[in-house]
């Protein structure tokens, strides 16, 4: 009843950092890592790989940078029984700030980059691999990519040597017929390669989205403690391992860590379902306009914001 091929990767500080500029305490990460060890989880992705030159340490926290020194305080000196990821913006990243896998704890880099940048990504990852990671290429936006260029980008990454290439519906503006659509496109255009899922929950539809992806054969899953990320956050890690049967995920782990670390959160930073959020993933947007509104004096003045959006396009 459940596919061994199947992986899951927890987003929670990387994702759930982009709502508080990565401003967790270790305490915090500590939980989290001990957790998804506890719960069964595959791999952890702890934060992303920034160069300082292109971000300050005074305004952004650690998980911004993932600087070895950093990572060792989670993880310690004893042999780590998960998988910890990073993920590497396009122009965000010099190559020279990426360690060689044999001086990192990370043991997968995952390569974000738009359609129009995909032959970047591919020499990014490229990098990495020859640096010794797991690597993956996540094409963000694809909600916003028209058909000929999805399928140039696919053509390029079907040429590549990075292993795993990532659906990503960045603004939660997906159905699960577009995801069962797509599912098959990356497969008929990425033959040998796995395919990976990274769904925003705008319109409640993240963990339908992803029990979609899983059905069409799409292995590598991404999910987050109770859904925290940036906007309207991402497919629940508690509700996919709750669907999943594999026997080495445990469920409790994950309630523990909510109630502990996660909760608490929720009274500081607003993620998850909004209208702002709803409107701009109806209208396949970026929630930057929705993350702006909810951070101000109106956050609760809906109908102005709808009628704000709606009008623009």
């Amino acid at each position: 009843m459940f596919r061994p091929e199947i992986k899951v990767i927890d987003c929670t500080v990387r994702d759930g950092g982009l709502m508080n500029k990565w401003q967790f305490d270790d305490a915090f990460v500590c939980k989290v890592y001990t957790t998804l060890i506890e719960a069964g989880i595959d791999y952890m992705e702890i934060g992303y790989l920034s160069s300082e030159s292109a971000f300050s340490r005074d305004e952004m926290g650690p998980w911004k940078f993932c600087a070895e020194d950093d990572i060792k305080r989670i993880v310690g000196e004893t042999e780590k029984k998960i998988k910890l990821s990073a993920m590497a913006d396009i122009g965000r990243i010099d190559y020279d700030d990426i360690p060689q896998k044999s001086e990192s704890s990370l043991d997968m880099i995952r390569v974000a980059c738009y359609a129009h940048q995909v032959d970047a990504g591919i020499d990014l990852a490229h990098h990495c691999i020859d640096k010794g990671y797991e690597t993956t290429i996540n094409l963000m936006a694809v909600s916003t990519v028209g058909l000929r260029e999805l399928d140039e980008a696919l053509d390029d990454l079907s040429k590549s040597r990075v292993p795993i290439i990532y659906v990503v519906d960045s603004f939660g503006a997906f159905y699960s017929e577009d995801i069962e659509m797509l599912a098959k496109k990356y497969m008929e255009r990425l033959p040998g390669k796995t395919i990976g899922i990274h769904c925003h929950n705008n319109q409640q539809l993240a963990f339908a989205n992803t029990i979609a992806a899983i059905i069409s054969g799409i292995n590598y899953l991404d999910a987050s403690l109770y859904g925290i990320g940036r906007g309207a956050g991402n497919c629940c890690l508690e509700l996919l391992i709750s669907f999943l049967k594999n026997p080495k995920f445990k469920v409790r782990p994950l309630i523990d860590a909510i109630e502990s670390e996660i909760l608490p959160w929720q009274e500081k930073i607003d993620w998850g379902y909004y209208i702002p959020y709803m409107v701009t993933g109806t209208q396949n947007q970026h929630p930057r306009t929705a993350m702006a509104h909810m951070e101000s004096a109106n956050k609760n003045k809906v109908t102005q914001f709808f009628d704000q959006i709606t009008s623009a396009t």
